[in-house]
């Protein structure tokens, strides 16, 4: 039975703009409570409330809303890894792997990751809670954390929303937290999903030359790196080929030859296709010979489960969107998920070229959305009448200057122990698994750190963790990643 033990630091209030609502600047409250992991009973305090964020000069500017687990009865948190977890959007919340990945509890859903009522959450007998503590991160304007303005200036959105601005003030804010927890001697793990795969290969640099904190790995969960996502370019797309062909495998659109394989037999064929053919014939543009043209489309056509027909009136330059709305058009008329193209939507009309609305992402916050309001006030005792925001305005944001990716290899170069493992669903059509390796080959052209980067693929989507099966084992990939990156007393050098 959990217990309250107690609530400290200051009640310091603000006054959200439009809003009488309420909340604290500095505050935590702590609970404790028990889950079963792996067949063991693991007891842990969470502590949940806000934390501010300061600018130069000393003034807060920001209070961020989190959620830290820490397994007690634990004599040497020294040895004992932390994770920092974010998710993406940019402007989502720290929900979707805090109460159905990563943490003590998970949301109450079927095997495939369907909604069930009454919603809520139960223990989560896969948690990492055993081998490392987490705190899970909302950045400003996610969950209840928010900007502070003071009377008659206006947000200066500079500050926050966009790919810099993000990882420094995170990184400062990690800081502070990672003092007033004494964790400084713990190896240390950051991971984010989508969007937070940027965020993390930022932070990687910017929490070692900023904040001189070094890390053991850096996680990242069906990760967008948008110096190839949605870019139009020749890479773009071709390399979402190779989620077609799982995408069709799935419904059952390929031919019998691939059909009748395994999926994961069919996949190593459909990559080298699209890197070795389908991306050389896509740069050519209109200069392609048609006779090449044809066999390529030909050939695109049995592992996409899409006609010859349409695929050359696309110029073999097939979007995933495209992709959602066509591959079932003629055989049930239902459109196909895009975060998760197992899931099935209906439009209102069967032609188009996009489907009306995402089906997966109805389904999920069907299911959160209670799930995170219920648990935050219920179970962890954090009560306030402002708005939990699943998704927060964050625009505009500030794309430019990416240089995150160079981040994370510059990271890696000067600091030996760092290691990356990447988690993909085979069925993600949003940041599909074959350019989450791309981003792998591109972020060490040299090629002299490829055996610190590790890849893990799941027959599931963007958040393959909803489904049972690779819950348990995406979280047992974790722990051996964990395992594996520690320094067990190794000196930091080549």
């Amino acid at each position: 039975m959990k217990k309250i033990v107690g609530i400290i630091f200051l009640f310091l209030v603000f006054t959200l703009k439009a809003q009488d609502h309420r909340i604290p600047l500095d505050t935590t409250i702590v609970t404790t409570n028990t889950v079963k992991i792996k067949g063991k009973t693991v007891a842990y305090k969470a502590t949940t409330g806000m934390q501010p964020v300061w600018n130069d000069h000393g003034e807060i500017i920001a209070s961020l809303y989190y959620t830290y687990y820490k397994r007690t009865g634990v004599k040497n948190t020294a040895k004992r890894p932390i994770i920092m977890s974010f998710n993406g959007g940019p402007g989502s919340a720290s929900v979707w792997m805090h109460i159905a990945y990563t943490g003590p509890k998970v949301l109450k859903i079927d095997s495939e990751g369907y909604p069930i009522q009454p919603y809520g959450v139960k223990d989560n007998s896969n948690s990492i809670l055993d081998v490392a503590d987490i705190v899970y991160v909302n950045p400003v304007n996610t969950g209840y954390s928010r900007p502070i303005v003071k009377k008659g200036e206006k947000l200066d959105k500079s500050l926050f929303f966009g790919i810099n601005a993000d990882v420094k003030y995170l990184a400062s804010w990690l800081n502070t937290f990672i003092t007033r927890n004494n964790r400084w001697e713990s190896p240390k793990y950051i991971i984010g999903e989508s969007y937070g795969g940027t965020r993390v290969m930022g932070l990687a640099a910017e929490l070692q030359n900023a904040q001189w904190m070094y890390l053991n790995g850096v996680i990242m969960v069906s990760p967008a790196d948008y110096k190839v996502l949605r870019t139009g370019g020749s890479v773009d797309y071709a390399i979402n080929l190779p989620y077609f062909t799982a995408a069709a495998w799935y419904h059952k659109m390929l031919p019998p030859q691939l059909q009748n394989k395994d999926l994961l037999e069919i996949l190593p064929a459909a990559e080298d296709f699209a890197i070795n053919t389908l991306l050389p014939a896509i740069a050519k543009g209109g200069f392609i010979e048609n006779s090449e043209k044809n066999k390529v489309a030909e050939k695109m056509s049995e592992y996409s489960g899409l006609s010859k027909k349409v695929i050359l009136q696309n110029n073999l330059e097939v979007s995933p969107s495209f992709f959602w709305k066509e591959l079932l058009r003629d055989k049930t008329g239902n459109t196909i998920g895009r975060l998760d193209s197992r899931y099935l939507g209906l439009d209102k009309r069967d032609i188009g070229i996009s489907p009306d609305f995402n089906s997966e992402l109805t389904s999920w916050l069907h299911s959160f959305t209670p799930a995170i309001n219920y648990y935050i006030r219920e179970e962890l005792n954090f009560k306030t009448d402002v708005k939990y925001n699943v998704f927060g305005s964050v625009s505009p944001w500030d794309n430019r200057n990416n240089n995150v990716r160079e981040g994370l290899r510059q990271a890696m170069a000067q600091n030996p122990y760092l290691k990356v493992l990447v988690q993909s669903g085979y069925y993600d059509g949003a940041t599909t698994y074959f350019s989450a390796k791309y981003t792998l080959w591109k972020t060490d052209p040299s090629g002299k750190m490829k055996d610190r980067f590790f890849f893990k693929g799941y027959r599931s989507g963007h958040m393959m963790y909803l489904r049972n099966e690779d819950l348990e084992k995406a979280n047992d990939d974790l722990r051996d990643f964990i395992k594996q990156s520690l320094s067990n007393g190794k000196p930091a050098k080549y």
